[in-house]
């Protein structure tokens, strides 16, 4: 059996949620956890799968095993009309082994998303994203306005996860709250994965 860890699993087109999962990972580890970064394959409109199986840069491809055995989960997508990615909801439609089995319940999770726009469609991307995981009777955690990067952003940051607004041509960096934020919400899936472990033993 591994030790325990987070998985952080994300979708990314453009580099920009996979910088903000480094965040989160960055987060996890800070509070004293193992991170396990893993994305998913772009879908295709063609009828065979052409994604070779190992990505050949950046996080390797997630399995459910990654997702049976972690201690808690932080999912990142893209903006996609106000909903995550096509690719992220195709992996999580492939969960439902795990829905069968109750593998996900009383597990911590949250989300975090990027935009292009500063108005497009962070909080329902989030939204939707936790939607799935409360079906798995996962533990949603957010992030709570006594991190201070919520009030003084004036990029990303919701209390329902960490957003980036990466501008139009998606070259805006991550700023100072928009990283904290990130490793705000790592550090609380952490502590709320250890603690619930605490109560178990």
């Amino acid at each position: 059996m591994s030790s325990p860890y987070i998985l952080v699993l994300y979708y990314s087109r453009h580099g920009k949620t996979a910088e903000m999962a480094r965040q989160v990972a960055r987060g996890v580890e800070m509070a004293g956890l193992d991170a396990r970064l893993r994305t998913v394959p772009p879908v295709s409109t063609e009828c065979e799968a052409v994604a070779p199986a190992i990505p050949a840069e950046g996080a390797i491809y997630a399995t459910l095993d990654d997702l049976r055995h972690c201690s808690g989960l932080a999912l990142g997508s893209p903006t996609r009309f106000g909903n995550m990615a096509a690719p992220l909801k195709y992996f999580i439609d492939s969960t439902s082994s795990l829905w069968l089995t109750g593998e996900l319940v009383g597990k911590p999770a949250g989300a975090f998303t990027t935009t292009s726009s500063l108005h497009g469609g962070q909080e329902t991307t989030l939204l939707t994203m936790l939607l799935p995981l409360l079906h798995h009777g996962m533990l949603v955690t957010g992030l709570p306005y006594s991190e201070a990067a919520l009030l003084e952003t004036q990029g990303g940051g919701t209390p329902y996860g960490p957003s980036h607004y990466a501008g139009a041509d998606g070259k805006r960096p991550l700023d100072e709250h928009e990283i904290a934020l990130c490793r705000a919400l790592g550090q609380r899936l952490a502590q709320t994965a250890l603690q619930l472990e605490r109560g178990r033993g």
